[in-house]
């Protein structure tokens, strides 16, 4: 069940490597921890001895594996060469240090001998000088934490006009230890500041900041020499390819977790951004987007397990950390302090508590609903298929159970349903909003409701093979006007379905550029009974039809939506070593229509609308006001103009909020009345456009 719900089972890739046939996962989104479950994780709270961090024998033996693995079956095959070493080296140290903050300039120095030595260490597997690097980091933590805790005796004085670069990301190392000790002084009067700002007393700073300074040092502290091994092999593997990791026998159980089936816990995908927690999608039907107060790019800066807990702060905490913190068992409550996704540094956060339940399935299925756009001549009724994922009961449908839950046939019955209503529909919206992906064999059939037969998409692997996966049943469920809405969360699966009714000219496809992730992942064991953990690696990449790559560029629609801000930094285009875009010999296919149709007069009408919209700018507004938010790098350390800055960011923020949340996932509705209190402006914007190429149908390219 699991190849085929949350991830996408392709018959091609199972392949043998020197172990135990493997599974291939089709990663519905990009390097983030899906918090689904209803489990706990406990850590190892003991202080681990310097001595103690050195590499082991397994270790060693799970080095040669991995090594192996990726020289032979990675879809990119990289050669471990000098070049490849720069890029593991800086890896290895951003992925210690990410904001500079701790090592010196004379470390770094000095850690250079291993520049270009560490694919000799792989090939070898010699990592001595590996954990030697962190070694020296874990002490620099150590002398960095008691600084900060010695700077909380101080008085602090808000008027100086002077600033804080918490995004050091392009910053040079300390150059000495005078520069290190000026960065950290900033650093904690920017944290003092940020807690007046939000009206806690001076004795709750103090406790605060000491609990946050002493967990920095207990979590670097406690990192074992699996730890320190799975870093580096991380660098080492994302120095490939962003979505190959390797997870230690500890993180292969979290991992396992999270592609179970159980669906508990508060649902939500999170990342690491600077020093923050971000959500990077909800998921329908989870406690988080129920209560309609969570939603993409909010930050989680601090988490309280159960009703009356104490708040931990948990900014700087590492993901994993965050996501054990976050997990527990359906019924409980659990208190997020939350920094919203337009907020500024330093903004008061919200409080949001949520119970943990099992996310419901029937939330996950796909619903429908009917929109009417007003017309010269008649009311059009468009019927909307809002499709959260592309799921498959596949155990069900192996035993032989007749009423399996599928994306297919429930869209099916939802169109014949849409059909028999009371004056019928105009045209059909396929809602793809937030869909991450699914089942490969649900988003081939479900193509299938909408064309005759033939190939939906390709698959190249490793090897240079290609493949197609097709609809052979040659049934239309549904021949009318048909659009599919998409956004920049839109990935795997969904694309694969926008492509191929982009690519047969069967409908039209609107909204954002989609997220651009167009490879598949398979997890392999390293040995047989865990001892060493198990490795997800690319092994193959989709392909559209016409032979375009859905990687990295994604798909972009027909009619573009001016909330498609900053679409180059988002989805797989932002992620380092991304493969890039590429392309392979179009599938034989019989198109819809065999000319191209010119969208260019819909989406004019389109801009006209949507320039003329108040709603439309006031999303537009809070899309900016987040991309600001996460384009900061520093903030003054003046209490008067900080306070100033909050004040003028929060005009009309509610409001803004609202619609994003309405656009983009967590939709805002009166229980009370069933009626919206949020418009889906973005969904009605879709209607509109529909009804235009009805009314104007496109003009055909040359």
């Amino acid at each position: 069940m699991q190849t085929h719900y949350l991830s996408c089972f392709d018959r091609s890739m199972n392949t043998r490597i020197r172990r135990p046939m493997i599974t291939a996962i089709f990663s519905a989104m990009a390097v983030s921890f899906s918090i689904l479950l209803g489990c706990t994780a406990t850590a190892d709270t003991r202080e681990i001895t310097l001595d103690s961090l050195s590499p082991t024998a397994e270790h060693r033996e799970a080095t040669e594996v991995i090594v192996h693995l990726m020289q032979r079956y990675h879809y990119s095959q990289v050669s471990v060469d000098n070049e490849l070493s720069d890029q593991i080296y800086s890896r290895y140290l951003e992925s210690l240090d990410p904001q500079k903050s701790f090592l010196l300039a004379s470390d770094v120095k000095e850690f250079d001998q291993y520049r270009l030595k560490l694919d000799d260490a792989l090939r070898k597997e010699r990592l001595t000088g590996v954990f030697d690097m962190f070694k020296r980091f874990r002490t620099r933590v150590e002398e960095r934490v008691a600084y900060a805790q010695q700077l909380l005796t101080r008085e602090f004085d808000f008027t100086i006009d002077e600033s804080y670069t918490f995004d050091r990301e392009d910053a040079q190392w300390p150059q000495s230890q005078t520069e290190a000790d000026d960065l950290w002084r900033k650093r904690v009067k920017n944290d003092v500041l940020n807690l007046r700002l939000a009206e806690q007393s001076n004795d709750e700073i103090i406790k605060t900041l000491e609990d946050r300074y002493e967990r920095l040092e207990r979590r670097v502290t406690q990192l074992t020499a699996n730890d320190v091994f799975q870093i580096f092999i991380n660098a080492y593997t994302l120095s490939v390819e962003p979505h190959t990791s390797y997870f230690s026998p500890r993180s292969s159980e979290n991992f396992k977790i999270n592609m179970s089936l159980s669906l508990e816990g508060i649902g939500a995908a999170l990342q690491t951004e600077n020093e923050y927690t971000v959500v990077q999608r909800v998921i329908a039907g989870g406690p988080a987007a129920l209560s309609e107060q969570i939603t993409a790019q909010d930050r989680i800066i601090g988490v309280g397990d159960g009703k009356d807990a104490e708040i931990v702060d948990v900014v700087s905490w590492p993901l994993s950390d965050v996501v054990d913190l976050i997990r527990g068992p359906k019924g409980s409550t659990i208190r997020l302090k939350i920094l919203p996704a337009n907020a500024p540094e330093g903004a008061p956060p919200t409080l949001v508590t949520l119970i943990r339940d099992k996310i419901k399935l029937e939330e996950q299925a796909a619903k429908s609903s009917i929109i009417e756009v007003p017309n010269a001549e008649k009311t059009k009724r468009f019927g909307v298929i809002d499709l959260p994922t592309f799921y498959l009961d596949s155990t069900a449908k192996a035993q032989g159970q007749a009423d399996y839950r599928s994306t297919t046939r429930d869209v099916e019955r939802l169109l014949g349903e849409l059909a028999a209503t009371e004056g019928g529909i105009d045209g059909v919206i396929m809602d793809l909003r937030g869909n991450g992906g699914g089942s490969l064999t649900e988003a081939t059939q479900l193509t299938g409701l909408f064309i005759k037969s033939g190939p939906v998409v390709q698959i190249r692997n490793a090897n240079g093979a290609v493949d197609a996966e097709k609809d052979s049943d040659p049934t239309i469920v549904y021949d009318g006007p048909l659009a599919v809405l998409v956004d920049r969360n839109s990935a795997s699966a969904s694309e694969i379905f926008a492509a191929a009714i982009q690519d047969y000219g069967r409908g039209v496809v609107l909204g954002e550029p989609t997220f651009g992730k167009g490879t598949v992942q398979t997890v392999a064991p390293l040995d047989r009974n865990g001892k060493l953990g198990q490795l997800k690696i690319t092994m193959a990449q989709f392909f559209r039809i016409n032979g375009d790559g859905t990687q990295h560029r994604g798909v972009i629609p027909d009619v573009l939506f001016p909330t498609a801000l900053d679409s180059d930094a988002q989805g797989e285009r932002g992620l380092d070593n991304a493969l890039p875009w590429a392309e392979v010999e179009a599938a034989k296919f019989d198109p819809w229509s065999t000319k191209k149709a010119d969208y260019s007069r819909v989406q004019s009408l389109h801009e006209a609308r949507y320039q003329a919209s108040d709603s439309f700018k006031l999303l537009i507004d809070e899309l900016e006001a987040q991309r600001i938010a996460r384009a900061q790098s520093s903030v003054s350390l003046v209490e008067e103009v900080r306070a100033k800055e909050i004040e003028e960011r929060e005009a009309d923020a509610d409001t803004r909020l609202a619609l994003y949340r309405a656009a983009f996932g967590a939709s805002s509705r009166d229980e009370e009345d069933g009626e919206d209190a949020v418009a889906d402006i973005i969904l009605e914007e879709a209607g509109n456009v529909l009804n235009d190429i009805i009314e104007y149908p496109p003009t055909i390219k040359p």
